[in-house]
């Protein structure tokens, strides 16, 4: 592979990530939810909230993305079953996105309890805001199905520019309500959505796929039976 190829390759997978998980965290939703939770709060306190949840979001996506493999051994769980139970949600969150006014999978959350509620930068900015069900479920396909390090490095990046990117809108935060109001939120949401819902369908027909190949009842060109698996026999 020359250098040409590898940067087609590299710029190719990196955009098709950054897509993936940056629809479904949404980085205009966090704006507004920024906005009206933090209108009579100083800048100074504004900047330290902002740049709190996206270092601990941040390091939630890589938590989860590191420990997806061990997850899957500890509780018995193939990647084309999560593949499948992944895009199952995510196409549910995605049709939220589309039908519903606000939309997104941060719709309706509850205040917790307790004196994490206190602040905003963990609960519910960080979580479920930015890095929500939805978004590490995402982060964890990606990083199970990449085929190289060099992919599963691409996947971390992709999390960095899209948390980066969610700073940067909470940020200007005012700005980007101001500019866009609520139609505009509403437009964009839904376009997130529809983008949403066709990777969790790409998703599922991935996880498919691999269940047909997994148990020998297909030979598909390019799926590869998932390592170690041994499908049942009489």
């Amino acid at each position: 592979m020359d250098i040409v190829e590898l940067i087609k390759m590299t710029v190719t997978y990196l955009l098709i990530t950054i897509a993936g998980i940056f629809v479904i965290v949404n980085p205009l939703t966090t704006a507004f939810a920024f906005m009206s939770l933090t209108a009579r709060m100083s800048e100074k306190r504004k900047q330290e909230i902002a740049m709190r949840a996206t270092k601990i979001s941040t390091g939630l996506f890589f938590i989860f993305a590191l420990l997806g493999g061990l997850i899957f051994q500890l509780f018995g769980i193939t990647l084309a079953a999560f593949r499948i139970a992944g895009g199952i949600i995510l196409f549910g969150i995605a049709m939220g996105m589309i039908s519903k006014r606000d939309g997104g999978e941060s719709d309706k959350q509850k205040k917790p309890e307790g004196d994490i509620a206190d602040d905003i930068s963990v609960i519910p900015i960080a979580i479920p805001f930015i890095s929500g069900p939805g978004s590490i479920a995402t982060v964890m396909i990606l990083t199970s199905e990449a085929p190289t390090i060099y992919h599963t490095l691409l996947v971390f990046i992709a999390v960095l520019i899209t948390t980066v990117t969610c700073y940067y809108s909470m940020i200007y935060s005012k700005v980007i309500v101001q500019y866009l109001g609520d139609a505009g939120k509403q437009i964009i949401t839904k376009v997130f959505g529809l983008i949403l819902a066709v990777i969790s369908v790409q998703f599922v027909v991935n996880g498919i796929a691999n269940v047909l190949v997994d148990f020998g009842i297909f030979e598909i060109p390019g799926v590869e039976p998932a390592p170690g698996f041994e499908p049942e026999t009489e």
